[in-house]
Order: structure tokens, then sequence, then C-alpha cells
């Protein structure tokens, strides 16, 4: 089983690219947003330190947490996203490498990718045997984030600005797939990319 790590800045569509994996490969896909989720839910460790940390106004009626009252309350005060980061991503991390071990011992999947925008960051180069850069120009970034999210400059220019430049993408990767164009031809890129392996479609 080959384990690869996909990330990117956002609007660059890694969404897409990972949609045309799933449908023509023999693989499993983790998405580190929706492991975020799954432990954060009610009953997960996870949950109850976020509970302690945020309080209980951070809850919806049905007890789950809420995203936006979440991120209001980290807007408000600054420091909470580090404390916030160091309870999620350790269990993110511990989630993934369960399921990773669990998919390694049933022996059924040959591709195991983990999509994440902070792969990078949180030290997963050396956690995955290789990582894929999905790379558009910040022009196309911004057009598809306007047309598709509706973002403004402003929004885009400040969260462009928290992630990782070009050259550190570049730097951290061993495969970049450029998506500045068609998705047909940044499929093209895998399908060669994945002819160096013995999986076929």
């Amino acid at each position: 089983m080959r384990l690869i790590g996909i990330t990117g800045g956002i609007g660059a569509g890694k969404t897409e690219v990972l949609s045309f994996i799933r449908q023509h490969y023999l693989c499993k896909i983790c998405l580190a947003d929706e492991v975020a989720h799954i432990i954060q839910s009610p009953g997960q460790d996870c949950y109850e330190k976020m509970v302690a940390l945020l309080g209980k106004g951070v809850l919806d009626a049905d007890g789950r947490i809420n995203k936006n009252r979440m991120a209001a309350q980290i807007f408000l005060d600054k420091s909470l996203l580090k404390k916030v980061n160091d309870i999620v991503h350790p269990a993110v991390r511990t989630y993934l490498e369960q399921e990773v071990k669990k998919a390694a011992e049933e022996g059924k999947t040959e591709l195991f990718f983990i999509e994440a925008a902070l792969l990078i960051e949180n030290g997963y180069k050396d956690f995955v045997d290789e990582m894929w850069y999905v790379y558009a120009s910040p022009e196309v970034r911004r057009r598809r984030l306007k047309a598709n999210r509706g973002y403004s400059d402003e929004k885009i220019t400040g969260i462009m600005g928290n992630q990782l430049t070009e050259e550190q993408y570049r730097k951290n990767s061993d495969f970049v797939i450029d998506n500045s164009d068609s998705l047909s031809a940044a499929c093209d890129q895998i399908k060669n990319r994945l002819e160096a392996y013995t999986w076929q479609e």
C-alpha cells in the first residue's frame, strides 16, 4: 500500500483532483477536515477537551460543537487558536495512523490518500510515502474562489497570506500537479504518475 499526502493552497482544486482519483483507482481517501469533524463528535475524547476549553456555549441544541460559535470565540481571543489546534491536530494524526494501519493489515487498499491544507506544516512529510502538491496560479485560484465561493479579494489575500508560499510547497513535495488549466490536463499528470507503480485503472 502506498501512502500519499495531497496538499495545496486554497482554490487550487484539491477536491476535484481527489474526486478523479476516487473514481478511477482502488484507493482509500481521508480528508483531514472530515476527520476533525468526526473526532469532535459527542463521545469522542477530543470533544470533551474542546468543551472543557471553550465552554458549553459553543454547543448546538443537540450537543454538537458549532463551528461558527467556535470560530467567533477564536476571533475574540486569538490565544484559543493554538489551544484548539493542540487538541485537534494530535487527535487527527492518531485517527489517521489507526486508519492507515487498519488498511495495511486488511491488504485490500493499493493507494491511501490523506488530504489537508496543512499536511506539511503539521509534519506529515515524514509520515507519508510521498507528498503531492496541487498547484494553480494565484490568478486562477482567485478567479475560482470568487466564482465558486463568493470570496472578496481582501478575504482571499488574507487566507493566501496565511498559507505556505509556492516555493515552500514545492520544496517539501515529491510531485506537483499543475491544475491551472483544465481538470483533464491535471488528471493526465496523475495517470502518468501512477503508471510508475503496478496499480492501474
